[in-house]
């Protein structure tokens, strides 16, 4: 669900994206605004709650700002000029997303993230330091995490309403962040039940998955929303978002292959996890239609090969190219769409920027 760090990033083509320093410096400033603010009430009336913020503020630094700079496209989409409210609504989005990586560590299990330690993982240990079991340390970073990601959750719809403020759009707003917070959640139950079913989801059931769990959220409601906040009618807006939703999908078919394919020193993930824990990815969908791997797959689930061998059958059916020409196929279809909104030139050239980097990542 996390978007990789960058400061700049130049595309096969030779074109540079730029994280917009003018943009980043108001959302950081905002953020650590909104969370000093926070951490200021907190300890009037609880240190721990304070001390949870200060550690809020530190997972949430880093990234490379997708969401403003999403939100900023659609609002420049449509002529808007209102900086001070985009800007706010894509802190909302920021403090989402924070919530949703803090809940996904509890999902996943996980107390490391970019090769970093989470906010659970800094609980876990001073559990341990108290002299508590392992299980019990492991439970105390995992409680200490949702009770940070329900934090992050109310404060994000907070901003966001601020963003939207008395604007003739503010409903329709509303409505979408709302809708994108149901939509990540609808994801993340949907991969969780994937994860527990006797055979992977089929590809159909894997991309609604992943544009309900990342597309939406990351993607298509920050241009969508920043769209309405310029003005723009409910149509237009929704197309707006679709051309976002496809971006979304093809940058999460392009997780997928570098969480099994890619190299864990650029991505942070170990290239066994996805197949060990066994989630549904667009890689397992593809292949399990292939008889020898589906065998070896039924193998894994007896405990009766490795994860290794899983990986190599994986690798023979071809599933790599089939996925990253999915996530071709989606990026070409926004970029066209973006042309046949007639957007402004600055903002389908953005558009196709993005396309380019979600392609090339890892390469």
């Amino acid at each position: 669900m996390s978007l990789p760090t960058h400061s700049a990033v130049q595309t096969r083509g030779g074109t540079t994206i730029d994280p917009s320093p003018p943009l980043e410096r108001s959302v950081r400033r905002e953020l650590d605004a909104v969370i000093g603010e926070y951490r200021q009430t907190a300890a009037a009336y609880s240190p721990a709650t304070a001390i949870l913020w200060e550690r809020i503020g530190t997972a949430l630094e880093g990234g490379k700002l997708t969401r403003p700079r999403l939100a900023m496209l659609g609002h420049e989409a449509f002529g808007g000029r209102d900086t001070r409210r985009v800007i706010t609504l894509g802190c909302a989005f920021e403090l989402l997303h924070g919530s949703l990586l803090m809940h996904d560590d509890v999902i996943d299990r996980d107390f490391t993230r970019r090769g970093r330690p989470t906010l659970s993982a800094h609980y876990r240990d001073e559990a341990l330091a108290q002299g508590k079991s392992p299980a019990d340390a492991e439970h105390a970073g995992h409680a200490a995490a949702i009770i940070a990601g329900d934090l992050l959750l109310a404060a994000s719809i907070k901003l966001a309403l601020k963003a939207a403020g008395s604007l003739p759009a503010a409903a329709a707003i509303e409505h979408s962040f709302h809708q994108a917070i149901h939509n990540a959640g609808a994801g993340e139950l949907e991969d969780l039940l994937f994860s527990l079913a006797g055979s992977p989801a089929k590809v159909p059931e894997v991309l609604r998955m992943e544009e309900l769990k990342t597309a939406a959220y990351s993607f298509q409601v920050p241009l969508q929303a920043g769209a309405l906040l310029a003005g723009a009618d409910a149509e237009e807006a929704a197309a707006l978002g679709a051309i976002g939703s496809q971006l979304g999908v093809a940058y999460q078919l392009i997780d997928d292959v570098l969480g099994t394919f890619g190299d864990p020193a650029v991505t942070g993930k170990s290239i066994e996890s996805d197949l060990r824990e066994g989630k549904s990815t667009i890689l397992t969908a593809m292949a399990s239609t292939t008889p020898a791997f589906a065998a070896n797959l039924q193998l894994f689930r007896e405990h009766r090969t490795d994860v290794a061998t899983l990986r190599e059958s994986l690798q023979r059916t071809g599933a790599e190219s089939l996925a990253r020409q999915l996530a071709e196929e989606l990026c070409h279809g926004a970029t066209q769409s973006a042309h046949q909104l007639r957007l402004p030139a600055h903002v389908s050239a953005a558009l196709e920027d993005f396309a380019s980097l979600i392609l090339h990542r890892g390469v």
